[in-house]
């Protein structure tokens, strides 16, 4: 049987590392933060506690029976499982909410080392999720990602339509970025719809577009979104 002080200090580092985990996650304005983190690790540590409780007593109560403490937490790492994915938003090219429900998971993880009596492992895997999530993010902020773009430019139809998507063309050439498709559209108003899919490294090249698009005198809306 496990003791009585066993079971609070397994809580008590639980909450502690559940929530530092959470804590940066509510500073970075993320859906799943201090709170939610905390309270997953309690509960992945009292799913543990009451697996090892069962694996004991059960026996001593009746010895044909038996019982895998294992399934019971296989269990909750399932139902963590669809708790992540809840976090998880697509929009366009743009997929949000991964981190958090990765997060998620590993602090369930973390509260099943730490209800297993595993606080060596459940520590430096709390330490090392930390530096993941808080020290990496300066380091991810100096790598250029390739990002995904829609660019959206109408234009009135005019005898300058045909010259208005070669004139547009050259300019996202010219600011680097690489156009992977063009769909056409036209409007009730008489305008055609010109919708750019494209992708580029540089972070501060799209507001120098959007003003440089917004400039043309043929062009009567520009739309830019991920």
């Amino acid at each position: 049987m496990i003791s009585f002080y066993e079971i609070i200090t397994r809580i008590l580092l639980g909450a502690i590392i559940g929530g530092i985990i959470g804590f940066e996650r509510e500073v970075h304005g993320r859906a799943a933060g201090f709170r939610t983190q905390l309270i997953v690790c309690l509960a992945a540590v009292l799913i543990m506690i009451v697996s090892e409780n069962y694996y004991y007593y059960i026996p001593n109560t009746d010895p044909n029976l038996r019982i895998d403490p294992a399934r019971i937490s296989a269990g909750a790492l399932i139902g963590i499982g669809f708790l992540g994915a809840g976090v998880i938003i697509k929009s366009g090219y743009a997929i949000r909410g991964l981190t958090t429900a990765a997060s998620i998971w590993i602090v369930s993880a973390i509260g099943l080392a730490i209800g297993g009596g595993l606080y060596l492992a459940a520590t430096v895997t709390g330490a090392t999720t930390v530096i993941a999530l808080w020290v990496l993010r300066i380091l991810e902020k100096k790598i250029k990602i390739l990002r995904f773009r829609n660019i959206s430019v109408s234009v009135p139809l005019t005898e300058k339509t045909a010259q208005a998507e070669e004139t547009v063309t050259s300019i996202l050439s010219g600011s680097g970025f690489h156009i992977h498709s063009v769909d056409y559209e036209k409007n009730t108003g008489g305008e055609i719809i010109y919708h750019f899919s494209v992708s580029t490294r540089d972070r501060g090249v799209v507001r120098k577009l959007f003003a440089e698009l917004c400039s043309l005198e043929f062009v009567s809306s520009v739309k830019i979104s991920s």
